[in-house]
């Protein structure tokens, strides 16, 4: 993994961010205004969104900009784009999002308070994820849910999906995003909880899309999932895991 460089200067049009949210994207025009809305009018505090985006063929990157945030090019590749965007990104706490996913009122106001006290001399001492709700209705959705949300819990395990809010000088210690197109959330938790940083759940939700459960179904969804990260614990190759989860 190549050596993680210090925080680029800070940009002029940047008003010293106490945190920076960091955004992969791929073709998210349909989706990402909205989570740029909610980030706007949610964090009650000086942040920055730093959108890595892969090569998109739509108005993702226009967008964006539109929206106030800044747009770094970076090699197609989630893993890659997150170790990009975590590299351009300036506030010394970061906060993974990905781009089809929506924080609630509790969550944003959970990692304000724990991103203005890190700036104010209150290090940030356990990597923190928001629970996952899912926007669509049924028990089935609930579920799944409620079981991604024991498995974080008693695991410490929490998907990329879930948010993630980690100091920096906890991500470089921890050897940052591997370049990889799957499970590199999975990854770094790993490497966190192996450098003696926890990993706990803050009480806010994160929603995510319920595209792909519609798409495949719930249940062949959630086994896939299960199986794809039983895989990876077992020493799979990523690349390989990320041809089949395609």
């Amino acid at each position: 993994m190549p050596a993680l460089r210090d925080p680029p200067p800070r940009p002029p049009s940047v008003s010293s961010p106490l945190l920076s949210v960091v955004v992969p994207a791929l073709d998210e025009a349909a989706t990402l205004p909205a989570l740029l809305a909610t980030l706007r009018a949610g964090l009650p505090l000086a942040h920055e969104v730093v959108v890595a985006d892969g090569g998109s063929s739509d108005a993702t990157r226009d967008l964006a900009r539109t929206a106030g945030a800044r747009v770094v090019e970076a090699p197609r590749g989630r893993g890659r784009q997150l170790a990009a965007g975590a590299e351009a990104a300036v506030a010394d706490a970061l906060w993974f999002l990905h781009a089809d996913v929506r924080p609630d009122a509790t969550l944003l106001a959970e990692v304000a308070t724990l991103a203005a006290g890190h700036a104010a001399g209150h290090p940030l001492s356990a990597a923190c994820a928001g629970r996952l709700a899912i926007d669509a209705p049924g028990l089935a959705y609930r579920a799944v849910a409620a079981g991604t949300n024991l498995r974080s819990r008693v695991l410490g395990l929490p998907y990329g999906d879930q948010g993630l809010l980690v100091a920096r000088a906890h991500y470089r210690a921890a050897g940052g995003f591997p370049a990889w197109p799957l499970m590199e959330d999975v990854a770094l938790v790993q490497a966190l909880r192996a450098t003696g940083v926890p990993v706990r759940l803050l009480d806010g939700h994160v929603t995510v899309s319920a595209r792909r459960w519609q798409r495949d179904g719930v249940a062949r969804r959630t086994l896939s999932n299960w199986r794809l990260l039983a895989r990876f614990l077992a020493g799979a190759d990523p690349e390989a895991l990320a041809r089949r989860y395609r």
